[in-house]
Protein backbone atom coordinates (compact mmCIF):
# COMPACT_ATOMS: atom_id res chain seq x y z
CA UNK A 1 0.00 0.00 0.00
CA UNK A 2 1.41 3.36 -0.97
CA UNK A 3 0.49 6.89 0.13
CA UNK A 4 2.12 9.99 -1.30
CA UNK A 5 3.00 12.90 1.02
CA UNK A 6 2.29 16.07 -0.90
CA UNK A 7 3.87 19.39 0.08
CA UNK A 8 5.03 17.95 3.40
CA UNK A 9 1.43 17.50 4.60
CA UNK A 10 1.82 14.43 6.80
CA UNK A 11 -1.62 14.77 8.45
CA UNK A 12 -3.37 14.50 5.09
CA UNK A 13 -1.28 11.48 4.12
CA UNK A 14 -2.08 9.83 7.46
CA UNK A 15 -5.83 10.35 6.91
CA UNK A 16 -5.57 8.83 3.45
CA UNK A 17 -3.62 5.86 4.84
CA UNK A 18 -6.19 5.27 7.59
CA UNK A 19 -9.01 5.37 5.03
CA UNK A 20 -7.24 2.87 2.77
CA UNK A 21 -6.46 0.53 5.67
CA UNK A 22 -10.07 0.66 6.87
CA UNK A 23 -11.40 0.00 3.37
CA UNK A 24 -9.14 -3.03 2.96
CA UNK A 25 -10.17 -4.38 6.39
CA UNK A 26 -6.60 -4.81 7.61
CA UNK A 27 -7.30 -3.61 11.16
CA UNK A 28 -10.33 -5.91 11.50
CA UNK A 29 -8.25 -8.91 10.40
CA UNK A 30 -5.44 -7.98 12.79
CA UNK A 31 -7.88 -7.73 15.72
CA UNK A 32 -9.40 -11.11 14.86
CA UNK A 33 -5.97 -12.77 14.75
CA UNK A 34 -4.65 -11.05 17.88
CA UNK A 35 -5.90 -13.88 20.13
CA UNK A 36 -6.79 -17.48 19.37
CA UNK A 37 -10.49 -18.04 18.83
CA UNK A 38 -11.94 -21.50 19.20
CA UNK A 39 -13.56 -22.90 16.05
CA UNK A 40 -16.97 -23.11 17.76
CA UNK A 41 -16.77 -19.47 18.85
CA UNK A 42 -15.77 -18.47 15.31
CA UNK A 43 -18.77 -20.32 13.85
CA UNK A 44 -21.12 -18.71 16.37
CA UNK A 45 -19.75 -15.23 15.60
CA UNK A 46 -20.13 -15.73 11.84
CA UNK A 47 -23.65 -17.13 12.24
CA UNK A 48 -24.69 -14.23 14.45
CA UNK A 49 -23.31 -11.65 11.99
CA UNK A 50 -25.09 -13.32 9.06
CA UNK A 51 -28.37 -13.30 11.01
CA UNK A 52 -27.85 -9.62 11.73
CA UNK A 53 -27.31 -8.77 8.07
CA UNK A 54 -30.37 -10.80 7.05
CA UNK A 55 -32.47 -9.00 9.66
CA UNK A 56 -31.27 -5.65 8.33
CA UNK A 57 -32.13 -6.63 4.75
CA UNK A 58 -35.60 -7.79 5.78
CA UNK A 59 -36.27 -4.54 7.63
CA UNK A 60 -35.04 -2.56 4.63
CA UNK A 61 -37.26 -4.43 2.18
CA UNK A 62 -40.35 -4.35 4.40
CA UNK A 63 -43.07 -1.94 3.40
CA UNK A 64 -43.52 0.98 5.76
CA UNK A 65 -46.70 0.89 7.82
CA UNK A 66 -49.40 3.33 6.82
CA UNK A 67 -50.08 6.06 9.29
CA UNK A 68 -53.56 7.04 10.25
CA UNK A 69 -54.03 10.50 8.80
CA UNK A 70 -57.41 11.19 10.39
CA UNK A 71 -57.53 13.98 12.87
CA UNK A 72 -60.09 13.70 15.59
CA UNK A 73 -61.68 16.99 16.53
Amino acid sequence: MKVDVRHGNIEQALRILKRKVQKEGIIRIAREKEFYEKPTAKRQRKKKSSEKTLRKLRMKNELPKKRNSRKYL
